[in-house]
């Protein structure tokens, strides 16, 4: 059954048209009777309240459908920065993706985003160029930004026919036939007639251009041009298959979904490019306790292996675990177990996800994905399946907060269920956090920017009736070394009696930029016995989170383990795992503690006639102003800022631009902070 299953996502910068392109999907495949339309707040993969206010995506909605034969699931993605989490988690368990890009806005910000996520996972892809009905539609303009920016083999295989108001079909170059679609049934009717003889001359160029793409990976193609030989339709679309799935090619198709034209193509190019679960190599995970590599192969009769990459919480079911099965198969009433936690789990249900409706199903094999009910300590990236094949698949990975704002509830017999509401957003949205200030018993939220954060703010007030009152945004900074340190740290306590006495080296090191925190034993086990390495391991690795000087959580630095004495009378884990949290404290003293703010990359889109006084805007917060680029009709400021510079830059640049221009924000790198 898998060879006829696609799983997708749909993924674009915000605005490019990914949800109304889903609706059409639905639509067409007869999943939906009728077309839910974003503007008026009906789509149907947008089904939270908030989404449909705010017209935009925030959770990866999961459904699936079927196009001649095959079961697509698609997994609708938000194009908005903050929601980068929910696109990465979307990614990791995808096979193939549809990358959709206005005819106008071309390549974006976000766009640009998610691009590099998909290579990071190896997704196969085809482009969709929407939106050629709006003025200023620029088809190979796309083309080219994809092929420049992206640094992607773009091939078109479909041309549009006119553009802006006279946008009126597409030419298929592989069949080399143009095609309509009827207005009178919503564009389910596609009708084919010969190239109109205006389009005659650009469509042999550009199909000449197609062929040359795919010859130079075919012997057999290039045989047959050189011959003058006609090249069969099905040796086209076996080598652009071939060819999708290396990701040497990116096949593009055009539309405008939003006139109903040109998705028919698309579901098609998933179906005849886009990979089956069993067409992709071998999944690398690790053993859990040796770390040695493990083959997961994508077979259903193998050993269970799933991953779990989505927590919904619901109020009647509990937790509803999005799952994608790699190996082996789940089934309804089994017990499975959860490598990541070391504990066993039981399916009680399993459901297949219609946007926000369900269907329950028996079980699910390699290469589903689906909905788990009943697993209470998963969390997102957890590895689940047979206890006999211990495997650990490389978990995701999520960005850090860089905002955070003070919540508190309005009288004191809420805030425990403020607690357990901000437990169960945790568990959801692995880029949310929230802590209790041990000074001030303030609850902190933190989370990916302003609108991250007023989005699960709305959600605890409106969805769990929790009535709080939020501080003002603040900035989440971070902390590093400045400098090589050792420090010999000795730690003796009497409790109860007995005593607790642990001694050791250790050394810290500051490291590059992004390389993360490392910590290393480089003691054998007869100087200290393995379960006191374990415990200093801890004591370090716990210390990460609370900081040096100022209390922020620390970064990029590499910790070794250098020396350590220990007696058999007075050693305890307790005494090492507090002597390694209080050397990593006073050796990072001793190194020099350096404060790091978030700078954010801040991309702004205005008419020519505001750009002089953005750009002034920009620099005089602090920002850097990289690039300038002329789009038709705007200007593109691409610079870099401080986070704690920018907040309320919106409402800035609305006043500056009179409402006509818009901005990106997402997360660069940290610097170290110069101005406290």
């Amino acid at each position: 059954m898998t060879e006829k299953t696609r799983n997708i996502g749909i993924m674009a910068h915000i605005d490019a048209g990914k949800t109304t392109t889903t609706e059409r999907i639905l639509y067409y495949t007869g999943k939906s009777h009728r077309m839910g339309e974003v503007d008026d707040g009906a789509a149907t993969m947008d089904w939270m309240v908030q989404e449909q206010n705010r017209g935009i995506t925030i959770t990866s909605a999961a459904t699936t459908t079927y196009w001649k034969d095959h079961r697509i699931n698609i997994i609708d993605t938000p194009g908005h920065v903050d929601f980068t989490a929910e696109v990465e988690r979307s990614l990791r368990v995808l096979d193939g993706a549809v990358a959709i890009f206005c005819a106008v806005g071309g390549v974006e910000p976000q766009s640009e985003t998610v691009w590099r996520q998909a290579n990071t996972y190896d997704v196969p892809r085809i482009a969709y160029v929407n939106k050629m009905d709006r003025i200023g539609a620029d088809f190979f303009a796309v083309v080219r930004e994809i092929r420049d920016k992206l640094k992607a083999n773009a091939v078109p295989v479909a041309l549009p026919v006119g553009r802006e108001n006279t946008f009126a079909g597409t030419i298929d170059l592989i069949s080399m036939k143009e095609l309509h679609w009827a207005a009178s049934d919503s564009g389910r009717t596609v009708t084919e007639y010969p190239i109109r003889a205006e389009m005659q001359q650009i469509a042999e160029e550009h199909r000449e251009k197609l062929l040359d793409a795919v010859s130079s990976w075919s012997d057999e193609i290039t045989e047959l041009i050189l011959g003058d030989a006609p090249v069969p339709e099905d040796l086209i679309h076996q080598v652009l298959r071939e060819q999708t799935l290396a990701r040497t090619i990116v096949p593009v198709f055009v539309g405008a979904s939003l006139k109903n034209i040109g998705v028919q193509s698309v579901l098609d190019g998933v179906v005849r490019y886009l990979p089956t679960p069993e067409e992709l190599p071998p999944i690398l995970g690790n053993h859990p306790k040796k770390g040695t590599p493990q083959e997961v192969h994508r077979t259903e009769d193998g050993q269970t292996v799933a991953m779990v990459f989505k927590i919904q919480a619901d109020r009647e079911a509990g937790s509803l675990c999005f799952v994608r099965v790699y190996q082996g198969f789940l089934k309804s009433g089994v017990a499975v177990f959860n490598h990541n936690q070391g504990k066993r789990e039981r399916v009680n249900r399993i459901f297949r996800m219609h946007a926000n409706r369900t269907e329950q199903v028996d079980r699910l094999v390699s290469g589903e994905i689906g909905v788990v009910v009943g697993f209470k300590l998963a969390q997102t990236g957890d590895t689940i399946g047979s206890e006999g094949f211990p495997v650990v698949l490389e978990r995701m990975h999520f960005p850090e907060p860089v905002i955070s704002v003070a919540i508190e509830p309005r009288t004191m017999s809420e805030r425990e269920r403020l607690k357990e509401v901000l437990q169960l957003l945790t568990r959801e949205d692995p880029t949310f956090l929230w802590k209790e200030d041990s000074d001030t018993g303030e609850l902190i939220i933190s989370g990916m920017g302003e609108l991250h954060l007023d989005v699960l703010v709305t959600r605890i007030i409106d969805d769990y009736n929790v009535h709080a009152k939020v501080g003002n945004p603040q900035v989440t900074y971070r902390e590093t070394v400045l400098s090589t340190a050792e420090h010999r740290e000795i730690f003796h306590k009497v409790l109860a009696g007995k005593e607790n006495h642990a001694e050791l080296v250790l050394r810290v090191t500051p490291r590059k930029r992004g390389e993360g925190n490392h910590y290393e034993n480089l003691l054998a086990t007869e100087k200290l016995p393995e379960q006191f390495a374990q415990a200093v391991r801890r004591g370090v690795t716990g210390a990460f989170a609370s900081g040096i000087s100022w209390g922020y959580p620390t970064i990029d630095i590499g910790v070794e383990l250098i020396d350590a004495t220990w007696s058999e009378l007075t050693a305890t884990e307790f005494a090492y795992e507090a002597c390694g949290a209080m050397a990593f404290d006073n050796t990072c003293r001793a190194a020099g503690a350096a404060l790091l703010e978030p700078v954010m990359k801040v991309t702004v889109l205005v008419p020519n006639e505001f750009m002089g006084e953005v750009i002034n805007g920009i620099t005089s917060r602090g920002g850097v102003v990289h690039a300038v680029e002329s789009r038709p009709g705007v200007e593109q400021i691409i610079a870099e800022a401080p986070l704690k510079k920018m907040f309320g830059y919106s409402t800035s640049l609305r006043s500056a631009t009179q409402g006509r221009g818009n901005y990106a924000m997402e997360f660069s790198h940290f610097a170290q902070d110069t101005g406290r």
